[in-house]
């Protein structure tokens, strides 16, 4: 079950009113992004796409944390019965499935670590999953930018960034540009956070 759009925004005002912080209008950004995306994709619906993308860092909800955002952002969405923005909450944050990939501190305990890993193990990867993988990385709170800009930032901010996380990020961005016939940056040249 997914919830409406509307549902989604109450989720995340909620949300932002427990925990303020520039991850709100990020979420908005990547919703946006991965709306305008999908549009053009006729296998996807933008409004899912849309909505994936506004709870994909709702677990922040609790508070400030690394890969515990993760955890808790699905728990939480499983809570209310809405297992495929659950498994988006996972599967943002690793475009490789594998825990090395992180870029943060590992502030969950070492079951929580394997049950996070045990659902990536168990998640077949779709383009949802894909599509909010790369609006995640091309999302910043005031609109989107370069991948590489981005990643940049994320390394800057953390001291690192996987190679092969950096390689499959830009491996999926061409995945998309394929598919939309058209460079990302042209599909975003007239943004604005609405």
């Amino acid at each position: 079950m997914i919830p409406t759009r509307e549902e989604a925004f109450s989720l995340l005002n909620e949300s932002y009113r427990m925990n303020p912080g520039p991850w709100k209008d990020h979420s908005i950004v990547t919703a946006q992004c991965a709306y305008k995306i999908a549009s053009y994709c006729p296998d996807l619906d933008e409004n899912n796409a849309f909505i994936f993308g506004l709870l994909h860092d709702i677990g922040r909800r609790f508070g400030f944390s690394y890969i515990r955002h993760i955890l808790d952002g699905y728990l939480y969405l499983m809570s209310l019965g809405y297992e495929e923005a659950a498994k988006i909450s996972i599967t943002h944050s690793f475009s490789v499935k594998n825990m090395n990939v992180y870029v943060g501190e590992w502030d969950v305990s070492p079951e929580e670590l394997q049950q996070i890993q045990k659902l990536l193990d168990t998640y077949k990867y779709d383009d949802y999953d894909r599509l909010i993988q790369v609006c995640d990385s091309i999302a910043m709170p005031n609109g989107p930018v370069d991948m590489i800009t981005r990643m940049e930032d994320v390394k800057k901010r953390y001291g690192g960034y996987p190679e092969n996380k950096w390689k499959k990020n830009l491996m999926l961005k061409d995945y998309f540009e394929d598919k939309i016939q058209m460079p990302l940056k042209e599909l975003f040249n007239t943004f604005s956070i609405r």
